[in-house]
C-alpha cells in the first residue's frame, strides 16, 4: 500500500476534520427545550438503488404566509429546486439528478443546465481536468469558489495549489445535493476567490441499515466501471459509516491514451448524547489521464475533429525531433511543432498524474437553547504531474538519445485547515460568525527526464528520481485568515433582512529553490518575494419578501475580493513572471475585485418551480497574464491589472410537474460581458475596450423532459451554447452547438432475491452525433488569431453509449 493509501486509511479512522453543511438543530424558541441534533437533510438524499416516493422538498416558513411544498412526481426528487425563501440567486440540484449520469461523470454535468451555468469537458464524462472549463456570468472557475461539505476545494484550475476536483475529492455515486449560489455566495463559504458565486457540495450520509452496494458501467471506447458502497447500519453505540471503491478504466474516444481513476471514500457519524454529534470523512484517489490534443480552428478545419497526438507512433515523433532540432524539413504532412504557429502541428503524447488524500472532521455542537456551533479541522495532501514529451529538449546521448525528453510540471500540495462558527437566535434575528483559517505548502518544480531511442514510452507514468535537469522549482506557502458576521432579521412575517461581512486577508510566500536551465544571466528565473491580498469589510447585503404563498420577491447586493494565486504557472500569480518583471509590479498590482448586485422574482406552488433573475456586476483590478511563447516551451508569463469588465444579464429557469409522472424543466440565460479598457502590453494598446468576455456565450439554454412512475425513468435533455470567442480582440469565434442526452433506466420492484434492489440504466450522451468544439481556452486566450491557427480549442466527444446495472443487498 503506497502512502497516500496509508493516510487514507488513517485519515478514515482517526482524522479529526469538518463540513460545513446545515448547523445543528437548534432548540425551539416557543417551549424553550432544547431538541436533539438530527441527520435530516433539507432536501431528503436517497441512498438505495430502489428508491420510495420522494418526501416534499423543505422550505423556509412564515409564520403568517405558509411556504408552499413541491409536488415531485412518485420515485423522483426534484431535478433543481429554486431556493425559497432566499435573499440571493440559489437552486439546488438534488442528489438523484446527479446520479442519473453516468457512473464517474462529474456534477457539473448536472449543474450545468442551471440557468447562467456553462460546462465543457471534451470527454463525455466531463472528468477529463485538462478541457473542464466552467464559466458563471462571465467568472471563469479561478474566480468562483467551491467546497465540498464546507471544505474548501481551492480554484479548481488543471494545475492547481491550493485543493483538487470535486471528482477527485467524492465519488458521484457518493455526491448529495448541490447547491449554487451565483453572484456572490454567503459570507461564510471558505473561499478566497469567490468573485463569481459559489458551489457548495455535499457529501451523503451513511444509512441507519446495514446494506451494500454494487454496481457495474460498460460503454463507448472500452469504458469500464466497477463500485461498491458497504453502509454499516446502526452500530451499538449509534454511529453508522460507509466505505466505498471504485475503479475506472476507459479509453480516449479518439487517437492512444487511457482515462484512468481509482478512488475509495469513508464516512462516519457518531452522536454523543443527544446534542453532539461527530462527523469523519476520508477520500483518497488515483488518477492517470492522458491529454487529447489542443485544437485550432484552422487544424479542424484541414484535418476534421478527430486529429489528435501520435502516441502510437514513436518513429514519427522522432523524426519530428529531429527535423526541429536540425532545421531540417518535417515529414511529409507533418507542419511546425509550435502551438500556433501552423495548423498542421502534431505532439507525441501528454498526460495528466495526480494522487490526492483528503479529509475532515467536525464536530457538531448544542450549547445552549439557542446556540449552536460547530469546529472542525481538515487536512489535504496531493502529488501530481503534468506530462509532455517534448521536442523542444533532447535527451543527452549518455542518457538515451532520443531528440524527444519528457518535460513535467510536477505538484505537491500539503495544506490543513480549522473551519468553526456558532449561531444564535434571539427574537427574530439569526446571528451567526465564523473563522476559516487554512495552511497551505506548494512546491512546485519544471523537470525532464530521458526517453530512449527504441521501444515505446509508457503512455502514463510516474516519472520518479531519474530527471536530467530541473527548469526550475520553487516553494511557495499561503496563509488565509478569513472572519465574517451576519444577521438574518425576520422584520415581519412576510419580509426577510439578511446582512453581514466577511473579512479576509491571505499572505503568499514565494522561495526558489531550483534553476533555470533555458535562461541567460541576470532577470530570467522565476522571483522569490512575498504579497499580501487584504480586504477588512466585505459586505453583503439581502432582502426577501414572501408576497404570498405563492410569490416572493429578493434582492441582494455583494461585494468580493480574490486573493492571488501562489504558484510559477497560476494565472493571476505575482511570481509567474521573470525577476525584473516582479520588481516593476509587486507594489503596484491590486487584487481582483467584484461588485454584484441582483434582483429577482420565484414563484412556486405544488406543481411549479420558476424564478426570474436580473443582475449587474462590476469587475474591477482584473489580472491578466500574457503568455511569452508556446504553452509547451513554459517560458514565463508577464501580469498586470488591465481595467475592468461590466456584466449585465438575466437568469430564469422553469420547472413544472405537467401530468403525473412528467415534468418539464428548463433556463435560458442572457449575459453580455464586456471589457471596459484597452490593453497595454509591451507598449502596444489592444483596442478590447467594449469587446466580449473571452469563452463565455451570451446565450444558455436548457430544456429537460422527463418520466418517472417509480420503476421507469427517463430524461432527454437539450443543451444550447452561443457561439463563444477566443481572443480579446474577438477576431476569433467558435460556432454554436446544441447537443442532445439521453438517460433511460428501469428500477426492479419483485421479490425475487436477484432482482430484488435492482435497477438498470442507459446513457447516450451527444445523441445526434454532433460535431463541435466543447471547450475554448485550454491552452490559455490571446489578443488576436486572424489566421485561425492558435490551438486552445478541444473537440466534443462524438455518440456514446453506456450501460450500468446496480444491485442493493
Amino acid at each position: 500500500m503506497n502512502k497516500s493509501a496509508v493516510l487514507f486509511v488513517t485519515t478514515c479512522l482517526a482524522a479529526t476534520m469538518i463540513h460545513q453543511g446545515a448547523t445543528a438543530a437548534t432548540a425551539s424558541q416557543k417551549n424553550k427545550v432544547r431538541k436533539p441534533i438530527t441527520h435530516a437533510r433539507a432536501i431528503p438524499v436517497q441512498t438505495q438503488a430502489a428508491p420510495k416516493a420522494a418526501a416534499p422538498v423543505a422550505v423556509a416558513r412564515l409564520a403568517a404566509v405558509p411556504a408552499p411544498v413541491a409536488h415531485v412526481a412518485s420515485g423522483n426528487e426534484a431535478i433543481v429546486v429554486l431556493g425559497a425563501g432566499a435573499a440571493r440567486e440559489t437552486q439546488t440540484v438534488s442528489h438523484l439528478a446527479i446520479q442519473q449520469y453516468v457512473p464517474g461523470t462529474s456534477p457539473f454535468k448536472a449543474l450545468s443546465k442551471l440557468p447562467g451555468v456553462m460546462f465543457t469537458s471534451s470527454d463525455p464524462l466531463g472528468s477529463y481536468e485538462w478541457s473542464q472549463q466552467i464559466i458563471i456570468r462571465g467568472f471563469d472557475q479561478s474566480r468562483l469558489g467551491f467546497t465540498m461539505d464546507g471544505v474548501p476545494l481551492g480554484n479548481l484550475a488543471y494545475g492547481n495549489d491550493n485543493g483538487l476536483s470535486i471528482g477527485r475529492a467524492l465519488q458521484t455515486e457518493n455526491n448529495g445535493r448541490a447547491t449554487l449560489t451565483q453572484g456572490a455566495g454567503s459570507v461564510g463559504v471558505a473561499a478566497s476567490n469567490n468573485l463569481g458565486g459559489a458551489l457548495e457540495f455535499t457529501s451523503i450520509d451513511p444509512t441507519s441499515k446495514f446494506g451494500v452496494d454494487v454496481a457495474g458501467t460498460v460503454g463507448s471506447a472500452g469504458t469500464w466501471r466497477t463500485f461498491m458502497r458497504v453502509n454499516s447500519g446502526m452500530l451499538p453505540g449509534g454511529g453508522k459509516f460507509y466505505v466505498s471503491y471504485d475503479y475506472q478504466d476507459a479509453n480516449k474516444w479518439k487517437g492512444d491514451g487511457i482515462q484512468r481513476q481509482q478512488q475509495a471514500n469513508a464516512k462516519f457519524i457518531q452522536p454523543f448524547g443527544e446534542h453532539v454529534k461527530l462527523t469523519l470523512f476520508g477520500d483518497w484517489s488515483l488518477r492517470q489521464e492522458n491529454d487529447y490534443q489542443d485544437l485550432s480552428l484552422a487544424t479542424i478545419a484541414k484535418y476534421g475533429y478527430r486529429v489528435d497526438n501520435i502516441t502510437g507512433n514513436y518513429n514519427l515523433a522522432k523524426q519530428i525531433g529531429y527535423a526541429y532540432q536540425n532545421g531540417t524539413p518535417y515529414p511529409a504532412g507533418i507542419g511546425n511543432t509550435n502551438y500556433g504557429s501552423y495548423p498542421d502541428f502534431v505532439y507525441y503524447n501528454a498526460a495528466g498524474l495526480r494522487q490526492d488524500a483528503m479529509g475532515y472532521g467536525r464536530l457538531d455542537f448544542d450549547l445552549a437553547p439557542n446556540l449552536t456551533g460547530f469546529a472542525s479541522v481538515y487536512g489535504h495532501t496531493n502529488s501530481g504531474e503534468g506530462v509532455w514529451a517534448t521536442p523542444y529538449q533532447a535527451t543527452p546521448a549518455a542518457l538515451g538519445g532520443s531528440p524527444l525528453s519528457v518535460r513535467t510540471t510536477e505538484y505537491d500540495i500539503h495544506r490543513e485547515g480549522f473551519l468553526g462558527g456558532l449561531t444564535y437566535k434571539a427574537g427574530h434575528h439569526t446571528i451567526e460568525g465564523g473563522f476559516w483559517f487554512e495552511n497551505n505548502d506548494f512546491e512546485q518544480a519544471r523537470r525532464f527526464y530521458p526517453l530512449g531511442l527504441d521501444g515505446t514510452p509508457s503512455s502514463t507514468y510516474w516519472y520518479q528520481n531519474n530527471w536530467f535537469a530541473t527548469q526550475w522549482q520553487g516553494a511557495f506557502n499561503t496563509k488565509t485568515y478569513q472572519v465574517h458576521l451576519q444577521d438574518t432579521w425576520q422584520i415581519t412575517p412576510a419580509l426577510k433582512l439578511n446582512y453581514g461581512f466577511r473579512s479576509l486577508i491571505v499572505d503568499n510566500k514565494a522561495r526558489q529553490i531550483g534553476s533555470n536551465i533555458f535562461g541567460v544571466k541576470g532577470d530570467d528565473g522565476y522571483p522569490s518575494g512575498s504579497i499580501e491580498a487584504s480586504n477588512g469589510f466585505l459586505p453583503q447585503v439581502g432582502a426577501n419578501y414572501r408576497v404570498n404563498a405563492h410569490n416572493e420577491v429578493f434582492a441582494d447586493f455583494a461585494r468580493n475580493m480574490a486573493a492571488f494565486d501562489n504558484s510559477n504557472t497560476g494565472a493571476t500569480s505575482p511570481f509567474a513572471t521573470t525577476i525584473a518583471g516582479y520588481e516593476a509590479i509587486r507594489n503596484k498590482l491590486k487584487p481582483e475585485m467584484s461588485y454584484s448586485e441582483e434582483i429577482g422574482y420565484r414563484y412556486h406552488d405544488h406543481n411549479i418551480q420558476a424564478s426570474i433573475t436580473g443582475y449587474y456586476v462590476e469587475f474591477e483590478n482584473r489580472l491578466l497574464t500574457i503568455t511569452q511563447g508556446t504553452g509547451v516551451q513554459g517560458n514565463a508569463s508577464a501580469l498586470a491589472n488591465v481595467g475592468g469588465v461590466t456584466a449585465r444579464g438575466v437568469d430564469l429557469a422553469f420547472n413544472y410537474q405537467f401530468a403525473p409522472n412528467w415534468s418539464i424543466y428548463a433556463s435560458y440565460a442572457f449575459n453580455d460581458s464586456k471589457y471596459n479598457d484597452n490593453v497595454n502590453s509591451g507598449g502596444t494598446i489592444y483596442a478590447t475596450r467594449g469587446k466580449d468576455v473571452v469563452g463565455m456565450p451570451r446565450n444558455l439554454a436548457n430544456v429537460q423532459i422527463g418520466y418517472d412512475d417509480g420503476s421507469i425513468w427517463g430524461n432527454i435533455n437539450m443543451q444550447f451554447q452561443d457561439k463563444r470567442s477566443y481572443t480579446y480582440l474577438n477576431d476569433a469565434w467558435v460556432p454554436a452547438n446544441d447537443v442532445f442526452n439521453l438517460n433511460v433506466g428501469y428500477r426492479f420492484h419483485s421479490n425475487n432475491w436477484v432482482l430484488r434492489g435492482v435497477d438498470a440504466q442507459v446513457n447516450v450522451s451527444n445523441l445526434f452525433d454532433k460535431r463541435y468544439v466543447a471547450s475554448v481556452g485550454t491552452n490559455g486566450f490571446v489578443f488576436s488569431d486572424p489566421a485561425h491557427t492558435f490551438a486552445t480549442l478541444q473537440a466534443g466527444a462524438p455518440r456514446m453509449v453506456f450501460f450500468t446495472l446496480r444491485k442493493h443487498f
